[in-house]
């Protein structure tokens, strides 16, 4: 695993353009005796195993879904493994995560050969493309593609790496555990001149500068305080010199929420406070409310399921069932609406390096992140236990 995962790691590749890390892929579930669907959503890989002597159609179908690119990121940790690929870089685990999936499946491969795996049923290992490409990321587009109609899962799980948690833990939670991501661009049009005629002119900035601050009033005043909602200004623009009054502001938000209907109000909420300004202020209005990744929401069944077993294989002490939930997002959401299943974190301790030196916890999607290959084992032994636990061994 330690060899796979550094070899990504050298060659990473970004969203959908990751055709070497899916032959990688490809080979190796070959090799381990899946039967390899390639090709899914440009570079998705499928790696299909089912026992029993109904060949496992009348079994259990359970998935298994790792994330494979990496981001435009120039690495920074001067290890001997870094990136090979200038600006670009596995900055979020997705090699790891990667590798994890394949040892587990060398071990279902190995449990299939001496007819060990119990009963009967049908695993489908999925490696996906394009996480991080926002709302069209990778899993929207298998699933498009037919992935579930293709591949059938009674239930399906992903983890991800957790930097700061020690390697070996796990944690869990039912319910919402990551928040909605959303994207809006809104445009104050007004009438440009001179600076020293501002009365001559209609001053876009006026609206868009009241916006910004109005907007700081949704959270605590239009939704719950006790609920979980973000709403950041990532960008401003306008104008390109100090004396003409531009025609146009531009504000770029984040938009983040833990329940869908706590996301349709800060859509509500946002659209009415940009156009309220634009009208006292005069001015005109565009607003593109690009939605993205669905809030992520564990089921309570497979939540426990996944957190008992995890309690067998590592014990009780390394093992949180109830972790507080992320304002960051995930595309696993869209199969968890079609599916249901888990998404849990492992530990990644300390992860982080520069010119080769331990920097301690990294974060993730910063230059000096690794992937901790002590999670290799830990992952790998969890992903087998779970299917043994959920094929009835």
């Amino acid at each position: 695993m330690k060899t796979w995962r550094r070899a990504i790691h050298q060659h990473p590749e970004l969203g959908f353009d990751e055709f070497e890390t899916s032959r990688l892929v490809a080979d190796q579930l070959a090799q381990c005796g899946f039967e390899v669907h390639a090709g899914i959503a440009t570079t998705g890989v499928v790696g299909t195993l089912s026992w029993g002597e109904d060949g496992g159609k009348g079994g259990p179908r359970l998935g298994l879904r790792a994330d494979m690119d990496a981001l435009p990121i120039h690495e920074e940790t001067g290890l001997p493994w870094a990136s090979r690929n200038h600006g670009k870089m596995h900055a979020c685990g997705h090699d790891g995560h990667t590798a994890i999936l394949l040892g587990a499946a060398q071990m279902f491969g190995r449990l299939h050969r001496e007819a060990r795996l119990p009963g009967s049923g049908t695993l489908n290992l999925i490696f996906q493309p394009a996480e991080e490409l926002g709302g069209g990321g990778g899993a929207k587009r298998m699933l498009e593609e037919g992935l579930l109609e293709r591949f059938p899962c009674d239930a399906i799980f992903a983890l991800h790496n957790y930097p700061g948690v020690p390697t070996g833990h796990f944690r869990f939670r039912p319910g919402p555990f990551m928040a909605s991501s959303d994207k809006v661009l809104i445009r104050f049009d007004g009438k440009g001149g001179h600076g020293a005629l501002p009365h001559m002119a209609i001053d876009p900035t006026l609206p868009a500068a009241a916006t910004v601050l109005a907007l700081q009033t949704i959270v605590g005043r239009s939704v719950d305080p006790v609920e979980m909602a973000v709403v950041s200004v990532g960008r401003m623009s306008a104008g390109k010199t100090y004396n003409v009054i531009p025609e146009t502001a531009e504000l770029e938000l984040s938009v983040r929420a833990l329940r869908p209907e706590v996301r349709d109000r800060l859509e509500q909420r946002i659209c009415e406070l940009a156009r309220g300004q634009a009208a006292a202020h005069g001015v005109g209005c565009d607003i593109r409310y690009e939605r993205g990744y669905p809030v992520l929401i564990n089921s309570a069944e497979y939540a426990r399921l996944a957190t008992d077993v995890a309690r067998e294989l590592v014990g009780d002490e390394k093992v949180d069932g109830n972790a507080a939930p992320l304002s960051g997002s995930e595309d696993f959401a869209f199969m968890l609406q079609q599916v249901p299943g888990c998404y849990l974190l492992i530990g990644n301790g300390d992860n982080g390096f520069a010119g080769g030196e331990h920097l301690g916890p990294c974060s993730v999607h910063n230059p000096h992140y690794d992937f901790n290959d002590a999670c290799l084992a830990p992952g790998a032994a969890f992903w087998v236990a779970l299917a043994n636990r959920f094929f009835g061994s």
